[in-house]
Order: C-alpha cells, then structure tokens, then sequence
C-alpha cells in the first residue's frame, strides 16, 4: 500500500508567490495561443499554387519540372522523421530553433533565385532549397503541435483539430498579408514565407513546454471560445476572398483586410490572459489559506507488470528487436519498430498514400489548373485561398465533430477518414469533367478532405499507438504522402499534361524548343489524370474501411480513461532512452 497525504485545501502556500506577468507567460493558455500562431505561419506548403506560376515563367521550367519541384516540396513537408527524433532527445526550444532557420534558409534562396539575385540555380538546387523550406514546418508542428497534445491528451481530437485548423487557414492568412505588404507581387510572397515563420516560431521558442498534466474546470468551454473565433476567422477570411475576387481593392484596401485578419488571429490572447488571470487569483487566495488539516489516505500499489512495450526475461531487459511482435494492447504505448511494423500502421500508410498523395497533388497543380481552363490570376489566388479555407473546416470537423461522434456513437474515426477520401474523389471528377463553376466547388471539396485527413491520421496514430513516441510516430505516419504525390503528381499528372501540352505545339507546327514555358490549355490537360485521382482515392477508402473492422471493439471502450486515471503522476516530456524501447507512461 502507498500513502498519500491530501491536504483540505488547495495548499500551495510553499509555492512563492509569483507576479501575474510570469504566471501569463509560463502558462498553458499564453503557450496554446504561441501554438496557435507558430500553425498559422506552418502551412506555407499550400502557397505553392499562388507562386509556382513565378517559378515556373522566370526559370523556364515545364510542368513535369515543376511537379518535381512540387514533389520536393511534399517530400520535405511530409518527410518529418528527423524532426521526431531530434525532440525525443533534445529540449524542445532547440526544435523550434532548427526549424526557424531551416524555415528562412530554404525559401530566402528560392526568393533570391526566382528575383533573379543570383545566377540561375540548377533543378536539383531548387527542389533542395523548397524541401529544407518545407521540411521546417515539421519542426514546427513538433514543437508546437506535439507539446499541446501531451499537455492535454483527453482533448487530443480537439487540440489537433483547432492547430491543424490554423495550419490550414494560414494559406488565406499569407495571401492577406503578403496583398497588404507587397502588393500584387507574388515574388514577394515567397519572401513573407521565408522571415515570417521564423520569427513567430523565435518568439515563443521557451513558451512551448510539456507540463504536468491537470485537468483544467474549463478546459472544454476555452476550447470551444477558440473554436469560434478560429470560425470567426475563417469566415472573415472567405468573405474578403470572395470581395477581392468581385472588387477592385486598393493598396490601403489590403491593408485594412490584413488588419481585420489580424485582430482574429491575436484574439485568442484574450482568452488567455482571462483564463491565466483566474488561475493567478486562485492561487494567490490558495497561499493566503493554510491548510487547516491533513488527510493520509491509501491507497493500492500501482501496477507495474501489466503488458508494457518492453519485456524481461531471468531479471534482464529483452532487446527492441526481440519484443516487435509482442505488442501491448491499442492504446497503450507502443515502441517505434512495433507501430511501424503493425497491421493498423501499414493500412493507415496505404490510405494515406492514396488520400493525402491525391489531395497534394490537387492542391499543388491548382495554379495550372485555373490557367488551363482560362481563369485569370486573380481567381486562381481565389481556388488557393479557398482550399486554405476550407482545409480549416476539414481539420476542425476532423477535431470537434468527431470527437463528438466517437465519445456519443462510439463511431470508429477511420470510418470518418474513409468517408473524407469519398469526398475527395468527388472533387477529382469535378477537375475532370469540368462545368462553369465547378472548378469553384471542387477547391471546396479538396480542401475540406484533404484538411479532415490530416487530422483524422494524427488522431488515430496517438490513439491506437499512445503518445510515449508521438513526436516520431506521428511523422512516421504520414510518410506515405510525399511518395504518393511523386507517383502521382510527376508521373501521372505531370506528363500526361506535358503530353497533351506536346501535342497542342504539334498542331500549330512547333517544337518544345521554340517555347520557354510549356502550356496546355483546355479542359483535356487534366481530364485523365485527375479521372485516376478520383479512382485512387475511393481505393484509399475502401482500404481503411478494413482498419474500421479491426478497431471497432476498441473505439466502443473508454479510449481516454488511461489519461484520466494518470492525470497527477504524467508530467514528463519525450527525453530519455527514446530509441526503440520503452515503458509504458507518458
């Protein structure tokens, strides 16, 4: 038996009493809203369909050049192993660090070369330069994204749902910012990429922390308060999307759009000085009340010896390698080699290879596609605005909706990513067979899916495998992505548009030698290759609806009792012996 002594009161009298300002900044809240801006400047991936236009007339490139270039992109994106490693063994201010500098490293080159400051790099140095760029919003979702997981696991689905919401409204955010800024420079958009995610991950680079996990009285109502302006903020964001794409707006127009873009984006610090303020007076009125007495309770020894990732044998530890098929039960933590060799990770691969490699494909060739279809630059800003927009919308039902599904029907979640992919595929018809408008919906479509799957994969990797080696299986698990959108996007899309573009010169009796910029236009250039999007998403479905069978028991349990039942005793970070063995704990 163990004692434990329970004081009457909330008894913190020995804590020093601290000033309001370093309760604000040590604070969970003050550090949710440093993650909620570190998000918004990580999902500068999704600018590509704005920029590449740029890229593609001032370097000469083709479209199957480009989509390499894109592809690199992705790979970088997606690609964020490293990233997970590195936070397993290292403070997570470190993180943020790496990434800022990778971040501004990465796409200042691409600025300098695409404003032709430098001499013309060569392909390979392109598509280095945008995948050390894209591979820093690894490290700030690591950073940022991990640490409020841990900080608050039963409210996973919702955390998630709300960060990788800003991630995907932080396109829109760019577009706002960079008119305001620049102009109508898309050169210069790619510059505002490269400083300012640097800056907001330096900013709060010793704000974002693991603490010791409690539950907060009014956890649930703070996050729906920040679910709403996020809401708030995204419809502000489609309302001067679609004023911009009807009306004329001056530069100060601009300006005053990014102001109100602004003022929803820093809003959620109210909250967080309202919340931090309450816990500030609690505390102080705790230390001016003694406790009056003490209660010595027992209670069982824990257990220790229930199934756990690491085994032993005769008192000696069992290697990693030997123990990759003596896994625990779902829910309980996993070792890296055993989540990654298990069949609920293989199959999540195969749908995301399918779904997410759909998805970044559709968004990255966006550009190419309005242009095909004779939409003017100005309106393909639109279909990326709107994607990002509706991104935001897919990660937020991904994040509230289904977890109100699950915790009311006890309705698997791979079942609602299944759907997502159908969803998808609609889309990808819509690109295909294109109708006045429907070019419009299909940006609504994609982004929506693409935004649900995102969140939907990182929420059932922490649920199926724990969250001991989150930071690395949740990199691990989209890992499938940047392989998909290569097979995809440069060998199917890329050349059957560079053919059919071919094609086109022939008929007018010229040669990819006499033209620098190689074009399609029609409804042709992308008729089959998103025809195979399409099928290939509903494939993805039906794959996952197969993990939907194998984790339907455990979806029907309490998924979150584990965490209720280690609230006061889980208050470490990742550090430690984070290889391929592990304990069972946080």
């Amino acid at each position: 038996m163990v004692e434990k002594a329970v004081m009457s009161t909330t008894a913190v009298a020995a804590a020093p009493r601290g000033s309001f300002l370093v309760q604000l900044l040590w604070g969970r809240w003050f550090m949710m809203f440093g993650a909620f801006l570190i998000m918004a400047g990580a999902g500068a991936t999704y600018l590509f369909g704005v920029y590449s236009k740029q890229i593609k007339t001032t370097l000469g490139y083709d479209q199957a050049t480009l989509n390499l270039m894109s592809t690199s992109k992705d790979l970088g994106a997606n690609v964020g192993v490293l990233s997970g490693l590195i936070a397993e063994v290292t403070p997570i201010w470190f993180v943020l660090l790496v990434g800022s500098l990778m971040n501004f490293a990465g796409y200042f080159m691409i600025w300098l070369a695409v404003a032709e400051k430098i001499s013309k790099p060569t392909v390979w140095q392109m598509c280095l330069y945008i995948c050390i760029g894209a591979n820093s919003q690894n490290f700030a979702n690591t950073g940022s994204l991990v640490t409020c997981v841990k900080n608050f696991p039963e409210g996973r689905g919702m955390m998630l749902g709300l960060l990788k919401g800003y991630v995907g409204l932080s396109g829109a955010v760019f577009t706002q910012l960079y008119h305001a800024i620049y102009g109508d420079d898309a050169k210069s958009l790619i510059l505002l990429i490269a400083w300012l995610p640097a800056v907001l991950s330096i900013i709060f680079i010793f704000t974002m922390r693991i603490m010791k996990v409690s539950k907060h009285p009014r956890e649930i109502k703070v996050f729906y308060q920040y679910l709403y302006i996020s809401i708030a903020l995204a419809v502000t964001a489609m309302a001067l999307t679609i004023a911009q794409r009807t009306a004329s707006f001056s530069h100060a127009a601009y300006i005053g759009s990014a102001t109100i873009v602004c003022f929803w984006l820093f809003l959620p610090l109210v909250v967080a000085i309202r919340e931090e303020y309450a816990d500030w007076k609690l505390r102080n009125q705790a230390m001016n009340n003694p406790p009056s007495s003490v209660v010595i309770e027992k209670l069982p020894e824990p257990e220790m010896e229930k199934k756990s990732a690491v085994v032993e044998k005769d008192g000696k530890q069992v290697s990693c390698w030997e123990n990759i098929w003596e896994k625990p039960e779902r829910g309980e933590d996993y070792t890296i080699l055993q989540a990654l060799l298990s069949a609920d990770m293989v199959i999540l691969f195969l749908a995301t290879f399918c779904g997410l490699g759909c998805s970044l494909t559709a968004v990255d060739n966006m550009g190419q596609i309005g242009e095909s279809l004779g939409y003017p630059t100005k309106t393909i800003s639109t279909f990326v605005s709107l994607i990002s927009i509706w991104n935001y919308f897919g990660r937020v039902f991904a994040g509230f909706v289904s977890e109100i599904i699950l915790l009311r029907y006890k309705i698997p979640r791979p079942l609602i990513m299944s759907i997502a992919l159908f969803i998808s595929a609609i889309g990808d018809i819509l690109i295909a067979f294109p109708q006045p408008g429907s070019v419009y919906i299909s940006s609504l479509l994609i982004g929506f899916s693409f935004g649900a799957q995102l969140t939907l994969l990182f929420t059932i990797i922490s649920e199926l495998f724990g969250l001991k080696y989150y930071s690395t299986l949740f990199n691990c698990g989209q890992l499938a992505s940047p392989l998909g959108s290569f097979i995809l996007n440069v060998q199917v899309v890329g050349r059957l548009y560079d053919q059919e573009a071919t094609k086109q010169l022939a008929r007018k009796g010229m040669t990819r030698s006499m033209v620098k910029d190689l074009t399609c236009i029609g409804s042709q250039c992308f008729r089959s290759s998103f025809a195979i999007l399409a099928g290939t998403n509903v494939f993805g479905a039906f794959i996952l609806l197969i993990l939907v069978a194998r984790t339907r028991q455990f979806y029907k349990g309490d998924i979150y009792k584990r965490f209720r039942e280690q609230r006061t005793d889980n208050g470490g970070g990742g550090g430690g012996s984070w290889c391929f063995e592990g304990t069972r704990g946080g």
